[in-house]
């Protein structure tokens, strides 16, 4: 049994599949179905897949109080224990990062595995300034926040690559899946700070670092690797999105490492 007590399990979570257990925790502004769902069901072909959505995401009602870190990560926790599972992986993508290394140092008895995706400890100087511009366009001009997004968020050779209706065609895409709770998780994003969590995780972690990442840079994924023992660093030429841009390089790299590390 975990060694500290797990709250109520509250946020809505998507369950599905069956084998060993892999808990999601996804992305700011976003949710368990638009981080992952390019690749949900590749993972839970394998796997008993549990993901909570964050407050204002997803089918979980916006906070009227500021977000914590340990209650993200503690409620992944209690999703991933309601639903049978009293040990399992834990994979983070960008904001999930923190919400899966934090889970791994308060609940170490129940975290077998990482994978950190495109994701940080703390922010650095470029991050910092990105997410009050994110959390501010959120309130007053969903329109250019999707602007901001893509152009920060798409990597360099999607971006390029792109025709002018393609381009249109992905901002509005963006417009729309934007979560009403991005103003909160934007100003959580830049209070994060796990770097003294790094040291104490004593699981098999693998850091995917996105090398083409405007959001989180590259430095930021090194210095994750470097940081916990053992961890092991791989490159996915993408930007913020490899779900978008590499979905099925993406799935594979977690998979192959979680069949690796299989508790």
């Amino acid at each position: 049994m975990s060694a500290r007590p797990l709250p109520e399990a509250t946020f809505a979570r998507t369950v599905l599949g069956s084998g060993p257990g892999l808990a999601l925790a996804h992305g700011a502004g976003s949710s368990v179905d638009q981080t992952y769902g390019p690749i949900l069901e590749g993972l839970a072909a394998g796997h008993k897949v549990v993901g909570v959505d964050y407050p204002g995401s997803g089918g979980t009602p916006r906070s009227t109080a500021p977000l914590s870190l340990d209650d993200l990560a503690d409620q992944l926790v209690a999703a991933a224990v309601a639903e049978g599972l009293e040990t399992f992986a834990v994979s983070g993508y960008s904001l999930g990062g923190p919400v899966a290394i934090r889970a791994a140092a308060r609940h170490p008895e129940r975290v077998t595995a990482l994978v950190l995706t495109a994701t940080f400890a703390r922010p650095d100087n470029r991050l910092a300034l990105s997410a009050p511009i994110w959390g501010k366009l959120a309130e007053t001009d969903q329109e250019l926040l999707a602007q901001f997004l893509v152009m920060m968020a798409t990597g360099a050779d999607a971006l390029g690559a792109m025709a002018p209706e393609q381009l249109r065609q992905a901002v509005a895409y963006t417009a729309a899946g934007i979560a009403e709770g991005s103003p909160d998780h934007a100003e959580l994003v830049d209070r994060i700070d796990v770097r003294e969590d790094l040291a104490h995780i004593a699981v098999p972690t693998l850091v995917v670092s996105t090398t083409q990442d405007w959001f989180a840079s590259p430095r930021l994924h090194h210095h994750l690797a470097e940081n916990i023992p053992g961890a092991r660093l791989v490159e996915i030429a993408t930007g913020h999105l490899p779900m978008v841009e590499r979905p099925g390089e993406w799935q594979k790299l977690i998979t192959d490492f979680l069949a690796q590390h299989a508790a």
